[in-house]
């Protein structure tokens, strides 16, 4: 099998994601860098690669190029079984793909580095207008995302039950980008506690964002 590629940049969290999930597969790839700050992913070589300019995206070995987090995590779980990163049961796999996308479609696109980075440009925002901005906008969706595992019996160890799967590679990048931004976490315990037992395993560790080649 020819190799497989991740562009990508170790402190997006999307990239983030994907990463977990190649190592939770254990699928080896070939790590592409492309620093989000200095305009890397605008470049030309790049777009020629993926037209839309942003991470991740995956070359897959037959050279099938593969963007969004979510839907690359799909088809890796299609592709590689094992472990499983959705529940066997139609309900499950809703309750995952909703806890997931309360992360990835409420939180995420609002506070990106697109984002951010025009409040400053096109608003004058200052760098704590900016912290405000992304603390208020991961609570509102922490909050109730809190409730629902506390209150849940699908709860478990992780996200839903006692193996970890998509759900928690979203909240595990995202409790991560919320650490750059000084958010206070002491009103979520629960996605707290998920968070601790996910960075206990190995594939999290390794495709932490501190660990890849191009951390600074």
């Amino acid at each position: 099998m020819s190799e497989i590629v991740l562009h990508n940049y170790f402190r997006s969290s999307t990239s983030y994601r994907v990463r977990i999930a190649l190592e939770m597969k254990g699928l080896e790839y070939t790590y592409v860098a492309h620093h989000l700050r200095h305009g890397e992913h605008r470049d030309a070589p790049y777009l020629a690669v993926n037209p839309q300019g942003l991470v991740p995206a995956l070359v897959w070995s037959d050279g099938t190029l593969l963007l969004q987090s979510l839907a690359i995590m799909e088809f890796l779980d299609e592709t590689v079984p094992e472990p499983p990163l959705l529940p066997a049961d139609a309900l499950g796999r809703a309750r995952v793909r909703m806890l997931a996308q309360m992360i990835a479609c409420d939180i995420h696109p609002v506070n990106n580095l697109r984002v951010l980075t025009s409040l400053r440009t096109l608003y004058g925002a200052g760098d704590e207008d900016i912290a405000n901005w992304f603390r208020h906008w991961v609570n509102e969706t922490f909050e109730p995302l809190e409730k629902i595992l506390a209150s849940s019996p699908d709860t478990g160890m992780f996200c839903h039950g006692d193996r970890p799967g998509i759900a928690d590679i979203c909240l595990v990048a995202q409790v991560a980008n919320n650490q750059r931004f000084n958010l206070d976490m002491t009103p979520y315990p629960v996605i707290s506690r998920i968070n601790a037992a996910c960075l206990e395993l190995p594939a999290f560790r390794r495709a932490a964002p501190a660990n890849q080649p191009d951390a600074e």
